[in-house]
């Protein structure tokens, strides 16, 4: 089944079963080969990596670009204006680097931990609007409300503005393919509200991250090199600073609010696991590890091009060609993590790859931990008669292969 270089397009591996049992066809794609020549989400060739160690390598290989310039011609991809493809997903160093150092203080683990209690003041607020009904959808009035309050709140999004920012980044997140132009909608109407959110800042600067970086773009108020900027060249972009607001919201919102649901769901399907949880919540934080490499929320890395000829796994990969790295089988495979298929909350899960690694390792990742572990202790302890309101069948996930999400959590308690 290992695939070469000169695999013709009538042999690309069609991975579309990976949608409705993503584990099981990643398990059965790792015992056949390291890397294998499939149709990517784009319905391009792509070659897919399956293995931790090979997946690992990648992630920090700086020959594997993110940068679309180095693709050969056939990669479509997502297209998005100028204004929002700057950002972090489409950039090597130096730019990388230079844009990262700017926003990377904003969440850095000690900052993060400031916000643990008004984290769970917003999940108790949360719990308690439905708590006398009895049941919920969890992803509509939990999961997904959560990380869109608190990142809305650090960067200064308007309460008003809310809803719509959610409606868009669903939309995004699951394009429905009968209806291409919702997506454009959707892309547009996000572009045209940055542009006027940044306007607005400009204006009347808040005490918020949007604003700090408003100010490294623009120099400070008096013309000087803003309060992060250390060089005259440390500076942003109109489209990076309009780029990065929107990469922090969309980003800040997916990955949590898909790792909440994820891990509900786990420990619904292992309630020993969930009343070893609910007696000792200490435990909590090291558990989020463990649901983020059972179950986590991004199934695949961001594509990557090689800008010269690469070996991955003992397979060459001609330059320019699409890489992906799948996060989901290098987390279940079991040479890296014995019984990988198992759910066990107590294991050192510590190496897994869920928030990525080397310079491209996910910025929020401290703060989608501490929402995940804040949002789980609440959820356990206010509702110790937590369970399915639906027949587990009846749980639907979202249809791409790029993350692992569910539609809707219906629960009672």
């Amino acid at each position: 089944m290992q695939k070469t270089a000169e695999t013709g397009p009538d042999d690309l591996i069609d991975v579309t079963h990976l949608l409705d049992d993503p584990y099981t066809g990643y398990a059965a794609l790792r015992d056949a080969g390291p890397v294998h020549r499939v149709a990517g989400p784009d319905g391009q060739p792509a070659w897919l990596v399956t293995r931790y160690e090979d997946v690992r390598r990648g992630l920090s290989d700086p020959r594997l670009s993110l940068d679309k310039r180095h693709a050969a011609g056939g990669y479509r991809g997502f297209s998005l204006p100028p204004a929002l493809d700057a950002n972090l997903l489409n950039m090597d160093p130096p730019d990388h680097t230079r844009v990262r150092r700017l926003v990377a203080k904003a969440f850095t683990p000690a900052r993060v931990e400031k916000l643990r209690e008004p984290v769970r003041r917003l999940a108790d607020g949360l719990l308690d609007a439905v708590a006398e009904s009895g049941r919920t959808d969890l992803i509509a009035r939990y999961a997904g409300p959560l990380p869109i309050i608190v990142i809305c709140d650090l960067l200064g999004v308007p309460e008003r503005d809310r809803p719509d920012f959610r409606s868009w980044t669903d939309t995004l997140i699951t394009p429905d393919p009968a209806r291409p132009e919702q997506t454009k909608q959707a892309v547009g109407a996000m572009l045209r509200y940055y542009t006027a959110l940044i306007a607005a800042k400009r204006t009347a600067p808040g005490d918020d991250l949007l604003s700090d970086l408003i100010m490294v773009r623009d120099g400070g108020t008096d013309g000087r090199a803003g309060p992060d900027a250390e060089t005259d060249g440390d500076r942003l972009t109109e489209d990076e600073l309009t780029s990065l607001a929107f990469l922090l919201l969309f980003a800040g919102y997916e990955n949590t609010v898909h790792l909440i649901g994820n891990s509900v769901l786990a420990l619904l399907d292992h309630p020993e696991r969930l009343t070893a949880l609910r007696a000792d919540p200490a435990e909590l934080a090291k558990a989020v590890e463990e649901f983020a490499r059972y179950d986590g929320p991004v199934s695949l890395a961001i594509r990557r091009f090689p800008v010269e000829d690469v070996e991955i796994g003992g397979v060459r990969v001609p330059r320019g060609e699409t890489v992906l790295l799948s996060l989901a089988s290098a987390n279940r495979d079991p040479h890296r993590f014995p019984d990988a298929g198992t759910l066990d909350p107590g294991r050192d899960a510590r190496g897994h790859l869920m928030f990525g690694h080397g310079i491209h390792h996910c910025l929020g990742a401290a703060l989608a931990r501490l929402e995940t572990e804040t949002a789980l202790a609440a959820l356990i302890s206010r509702f110790p008669g937590l369970r399915l309101d639906v027949p587990r069948t009846g749980l639907r996930h979202r249809r791409t292969l790029r993350a692992r999400g569910l539609i809707s959590l219906p629960v009672a308690w």
